[in-house]
């Protein structure tokens, strides 16, 4: 036993040790803890809303962008083709000289008719002439050609072997369309010589019949 030293231990509350806890520290991060996360959760709120915002914006744009662009579509590239009768010399010729804008003569026509109906027969292949005054709602008389040409079904179904001429004296526009049969010999290339080598130097002249007539003896010789 050692002197000064009970052995016996001491009734009622138990020893232990002091510790002191930092009272104010903890009360101060309580007060910051109430304080910001009310101001974090309205900023996150706010942020949200932004979002939010800036999404149904975007939308409400892109709407609009693609009503405008249909209704665009719509009003320059829509034409009812079924207003366009056939022109009709006889009841074989019926597809090969439209001359809507009365360029050409009675004698022209039937002339320029016999050439194709004949190499019609020959070769099964089809060329039509068309001329008109105006492309409205058309900018591009190319466009309108190609799709005069399906409208009309010129060529036959199985080899797509037509061919149209276009031709608008007032525009001072001509075009030739080809089907893919067709196009596999007269390239675009060789159509566009034949307009600006054959065609217009004709027309520059004031001789609209014999422009398109040697366009055709040509593009025909070329057809081979």
């Amino acid at each position: 036993m050692l002197l000064g030293k009970s052995s016996t231990p001491r009734r009622g509350r138990p020893d232990f040790p002091k510790v002191r806890f930092p009272f104010a520290i903890l009360v101060a991060k309580q007060s910051q803890l109430t304080i910001h996360k009310p101001l974090y959760t309205i900023r996150k709120m706010k942020i949200g809303i932004k979002i939010l915002i800036l999404f149904l914006t975007l939308n409400l744009l892109s709407c609009k962008g693609s009503a405008q662009e249909t209704e665009t579509k719509k009003t320059t590239t829509e034409f009812d083709f079924s207003t366009v009768e056939k022109f009709r010399e006889t009841k074989l010729k019926g597809l090969i000289i439209n001359d809507y804008d009365s360029i050409f003569s009675p004698s022209q026509r039937k002339e320029l008719s016999d050439i194709i109906y004949d190499y019609n027969i020959e070769t099964t292949r089809q060329i039509v002439v068309v001329t008109i005054d105006s492309i409205n709602p058309y900018s591009d008389i190319q466009k309108m050609a190609t799709d005069l040409g399906k409208y009309w079904g010129v060529g036959t179904a199985e080899k797509d072997n037509g061919l149209i001429i276009l031709l608008c004296k007032p525009c001072q526009k001509i075009g030739i369309a080809t089907g893919f049969g067709t196009e596999l010999i007269l390239t675009d290339q060789i159509c566009k010589n034949v307009i600006d080598q054959t065609i217009i130097p004709e027309f520059k002249n004031g001789n609209f019949y014999d422009g398109i007539k040697n366009g055709v003896a040509e593009l025909i010789e070329k057809w081979k």
